[in-house]
């Protein structure tokens, strides 16, 4: 199965499809991809199955999503509290994430065609040595496309990745940040989606209503859409609907958002801490990331 589907649509897709591009359309959209093991239960299938199920239908969702005009995706395939689950079921899933990204490298010059740049967030090191060498290579080889990014979150939590960002302050900063230069916007440019601007629209399926951890610090002009439909089981409607709820909900928050704008250029013009030493500081730290992608990409 492809990373991206080749969905045609029927016209009537076609013109929903217009009519929702006419509005305003969110810039970047997260998805929380639940419900596969109880699809796979109704289905009476193996759960990896289910999962199977699951990403054709994320091959499927970044067609839509590239049709609509969304420049950036963020998705929750594996969780940090995933590794809790069965042996067995915590195998299957991490292999089929390295069969996918295995898939993935082979597709690259579709990958290209359409712009698509991967970038896996998350705390990798906990992931198995192969599955941390294809991300690596994953990322690194499609790190020059600029119509879509898609950011993959593979054991990931919003708890880790503050405790990341924390350490990364201490481990990196120490011999170049003052005690004034930590504060709120320091932390968000180290955090694993430093790169990514906050997401417009939460898209959650199955019927949960809660945010499990995902993306915490990023969500607070985050408009929120809940399903009870299964992640196997959406379509396009559903797909359209949530972009409908944002383009509902959205003009409420360009208030709040504007006062967050005016904050932040507030606290830059006012700090003297975003000069010289947090340059560097956050140089170095880019530099020492991308080195260790480098180096895990190339490893045999």
């Amino acid at each position: 199965m492809s990373w991206i589907s080749e969905t045609k649509y029927r016209w009537y897709e076609t013109l929903a499809m217009n009519i929702i591009r006419c509005g305003r359309v969110p810039r970047h959209i997260a998805f929380i991809m639940d419900g596969n093991r109880r699809f796979a239960k109704s289905e009476h299938i193996p759960k990896i199955d289910g999962h199977s199920k699951g990403f054709e239908k994320l091959a499927e969702c970044l067609r839509w999503c590239l049709d609509a005009g969304i420049q950036e995706v963020t998705t929750f395939a594996f969780s940090i509290e995933n590794f809790k689950r069965t042996e067995d079921e915590v195998n299957g899933l991490l292999d089929l994430a390295k069969e996918k990204f295995e898939k993935l490298l082979a597709e690259e010059d579709k990958l290209k065609q359409h712009g698509v740049r991967i970038r896996v967030i998350g705390n990798i090191s906990l992931l198995p040595l192969e599955l941390q060498q294809v991300i690596a290579r994953a990322m690194i080889c499609t790190e020059k496309n600029d119509k879509l990014f898609l950011n993959i979150a593979l054991s990931y939590t919003s708890h880790d990745e503050m405790t990341q960002a924390v350490e990364a302050v201490l481990r990196h900063g120490s011999d170049t940040l003052e005690s004034e230069d930590i504060n709120e916007r320091l932390l968000d440019e180290c955090m694993y989606t430093r790169q990514s601007p906050a997401p417009d629209l939460l898209f959650r399926t199955s019927g949960e209503s809660r945010i499990s951890d995902f993306l915490m610090w990023q969500l607070s002009t985050t408009v929120l859409y809940f399903t009870r439909v299964l992640w196997p089981q959406i379509t396009i409607w559903n797909f359209l609907a949530s972009i409908l709820t944002y383009q509902r909900a959205s003009h409420h928050l360009d208030n709040f958002k504007e006062q967050n704008c005016r904050d932040e250029k507030h606290l830059i013009k006012t700090s003297s801490c975003f000069t010289d030493r947090v340059q560097s500081f956050l140089y170095r730290l880019d530099m020492y990331r991308r080195e260790f992608l480098l180096k895990l990409s190339k490893v045999k």
